[in-house]
């Protein structure tokens, strides 16, 4: 029996010929499926992958984005503990149906869920969507921002580590007994240059610090209060 710590459950959204089965096939096959035909409702694979010391299984579920299977992925949204919403760079009107699928994960997937904008084939030429278009995009809707390639594995392997590595935190906080529910996202952001965090949590961060202060300026008034009686 395989031993590991977590176990995370990975959909991948977004248009048919995205590329979400070569993204799924790269990093778990190390390989590039030259002609990869339409997936036909819901396939999916399995990685085990180590973060921090610690053996995380991945089940990345691929989801098929033709309208007639519809129905079927939506189910798979409600258990998941990430959402990667993919569109192809170099095709615009996969891109105008992003609003579609967000209304679909608001819909269907846990409010919580970690939600990451993927803009797949990087190695095209003829761009159509700016990474800039791309990343206000995710900012406004409060997702991370990261382009690949699954043709030249860029950035793939990094993506699903990073995903790693952010469940990893959410799932730690959660064992803490007092948490702020601010402090859901961990700064995915900041491990890596190459991953945008949509919002800036810098002030999540000094949060701890002052209510710090505020202890520590409450205990002075007490004491000084006490001081003043004795």
């Amino acid at each position: 029996m395989e031993d590991y710590k977590f176990l995370f459950k990975v959909v991948l959204v977004g248009n048919a010929g995205v590329g979400k089965t070569c993204l799924v096939r790269r990093f778990t096959q190390g390989l590039f499926p030259p002609g990869q035909g339409a997936t036909i409702g819901v396939d999916f694979m399995i990685k085990t992958v180590e973060v921090d010391n610690e053996k995380i299984k991945l089940q990345i579920w691929d989801t098929a984005g033709q309208e007639r299977f519809r129905s079927i992925t939506q189910s798979y949204y409600r258990s998941a503990s990430a959402l990667i919403l993919v569109y192809d760079i170099s095709c615009q009107p996969t891109f105008d149906c992003l609003p579609d699928w967000l209304r679909e994960i608001q819909e269907y997937a846990n409010s919580k869920v970690l939600k990451i904008l993927v803009g797949n084939k990087t190695d095209r030429e003829d761009r159509e969507v700016p990474s800039a278009i791309g990343e206000e995009f995710a900012k406004q809707h409060g997702m991370y921002f990261l382009e690949t390639s699954a043709k030249q594995a860029d950035n793939v392997e990094r993506l699903f580590y990073e995903i790693a590595a952010e469940l990893i935190e959410q799932a730690r906080q959660k064992e803490v007994p007092v948490r702020s529910e601010t402090s859901t996202l961990a700064n995915l952001g900041n491990k890596t240059s190459y991953l945008s965090q949509a919002n800036c949590c810098g002030g999540i961060n000094n949060l701890g610090k002052d209510s710090n202060n505020t202890n520590n300026s409450n205990n002075s008034s007490n004491n000084n209060s006490i001081n003043s009686i004795n």
